[in-house]
């Protein structure tokens, strides 16, 4: 669904109300690693005599359409992988015309950060937590729940907690 770079061309030169030919020329120049002050000195006939300034200007609105086409993609690629995509979805992610408007429509599919309460739920950890978060705050915790595995001889205490298993029970 990414656009075409006639299509940048034309949306960037009706975006700084210039000639289509001059900016779709001057795209091409820089895309070819042509640099502006060399595109606004030495290649006037191609651009149709647009100064350095505008060239800047061409360059900035198609380096951002560039980046979101390609913001676009990656974000269509991200809901496809995932089974949520519906037509509906993609013609509005298609019709987004700002980078803030495209990662609205994304939020609702965005992947979360991989915490260690996530860690600990995907683990199974969740009804342990919620037994311990539902203890009386003046009783003892070690009273109730009993640990589930067996004390040996040569360990007749409990062993100590593992590192951060304490630490994402109150994030629940």
């Amino acid at each position: 669904m990414s656009a075409l770079p006639q299509d940048l061309a034309a949306q960037v030169a009706a975006e700084l109300k210039l000639p289509a030919r001059g900016v779709a020329a001057t795209i091409s120049l820089l895309t070819d690693g042509n640099t502006v002050p060399f595109v606004a000195r030495y290649r006037k006939e191609a651009t149709g005599g647009l100064d350095e300034v505008q060239i800047r200007d061409i360059e900035g609105h198609h380096a951002a359409l560039v980046e979101l086409e390609a913001r676009r993609a990656a974000i269509l690629k991200s809901i496809e992988e995932q089974g949520k995509l519906t037509p509906e979805l993609a013609k509005k992610i298609a019709a987004a015309r700002s980078k803030t408007a495209l990662e609205d429509l994304y939020l609702p599919y965005k992947k979360k950060r991989k915490t260690r309460a996530s860690v600990a739920r995907e683990r199974g950890l969740e009804p342990l937590a919620d037994r311990i978060l539902a203890q009386p705050k003046d009783g003892d915790p070690r009273g109730t729940p009993r640990p589930s595995w067996p004390p040996t001889r040569r360990s007749p205490t409990p062993r100590p907690p593992s590192p951060g298993r304490g630490t994402s029970w109150p994030r629940w």
